[in-house]
């Protein structure tokens, strides 16, 4: 079964930031082999408008099929709301904060990105899945794009 990967900006800007590129084509060349299927939320759109060019229009070179959009609902803003609420980020991490959201009430097992002061911080994924489990959803697995690619290949 292919695994639904939702990304965030990071990711996509990871292909031109010397740091992640390697692992980040890896993840990419995974996901054009049909090895994953990313999802895409309105938040990565948005912010991707706001990039530069190559990073705006990085994931047109992605065919459709290994790409799901999915929408940023009432569910997904009170839950994003709740994170806020708690602390786990500051107010200036909404974003981040929507990206999860989003990903936890569509039921996406993994979401991956480079964000490691606000996503992919052991205890900050801690706090994000208390407040998930409190709220009768599941944990969801973030990791970094190296973390989840398919080493048996």
């Amino acid at each position: 079964m292919i695994k639904k990967v939702y990304i965030d900006t990071s990711v996509v800007g990871g292909n031109f930031d010397e740091e992640f590129k390697f692992w980040t084509e890896l993840f990419f060349k995974e996901v054009k082999n049909g090895q994953f299927q990313i999802v895409i939320s309105e938040h990565l759109i948005n912010e991707l408008m706001l990039a530069r060019d190559n990073i705006k229009y990085f994931l047109d070179s992605i065919p459709d099929e290994h790409k799901l959009y999915i929408e940023y609902t009432k569910e997904a803003k009170e839950l994003a709301e709740l994170y806020l609420k708690e602390k786990i980020v500051g107010p200036s991490s909404v974003v981040d904060c929507r990206h999860i959201a989003t990903a936890t009430v569509n039921n996406i097992e993994v979401l991956t990105s480079w964000n490691f002061k606000h996503i992919v911080n052991l205890n900050k994924i801690r706090l994000y899945n208390a407040v998930n489990i409190k709220g009768g959803y599941r944990n969801i697995e973030i990791r970094t794009p190296r973390e989840i690619l398919n080493y048996e290949n």
